[in-house]
């Protein structure tokens, strides 16, 4: 098996690069290099090697819309409740927090994506209660989209459909 053959190799590719995933041209050169081609069990152990997400991969958006309704502050919050920072994944693997350029949603920050869902519109009380939903049943129902901007009225003169 790779690792067991390249084990330092590995660990000196991997500790070159701050985010894991960017090691994966490196890792396929030294899984080719072995072979002459890139086997099953080699892609295998380099997804293991690379894999850096929990089960539920928080990705808060940083664009300068976001940062100017409250990213940074939406962050701050995280690191207090789940004890980690951006590039860092809670000690049960439950939880990575990332930070993302842009989710496309600039009408309603700050907000987050939690694997394929959007929390938008975000308080710290919202933020409690989709932990809290995570930790205990695995979803939330205060996901929310992402939005249509402007978003759609339920018919002319009322408020926006949420």
């Amino acid at each position: 098996m790779l690792k067991e053959k390249y084990k330092q190799e590995i660990d000196d590719i991997l500790s070159r690069y701050p985010v894991k995933r960017s090691a994966l041209i490196p890792l396929l050169y030294l899984a080719q290099r072995e072979t002459g081609y890139i086997n099953e069990t080699a892609m295998i152990e380099i997804a293991v090697n690379l894999k850096q997400v929990g089960k539920f991969h928080i990705q808060v958006c940083k664009s300068l819309m976001c940062a100017l309704v409250g990213s940074d502050t939406l962050i701050g919050w995280i690191k207090t409740k789940l004890g980690i920072g951006p590039g860092e994944t809670t000690p049960d693997g439950a939880f990575t927090l990332s930070t993302v350029e842009c989710l496309a949603a600039c009408g309603t920050g700050p907000m987050m994506q939690i694997n394929d869902d959007y929390y938008e519109r975000l308080t710290e009380d919202k933020l409690d209660r989709i932990l809290s939903d995570l930790k205990s049943t695995g979803s939330s129902t205060l996901k929310t989209g992402p939005f249509m901007w402007p978003e759609p009225l339920a018919s002319k003169g009322e408020a926006p459909v949420r």
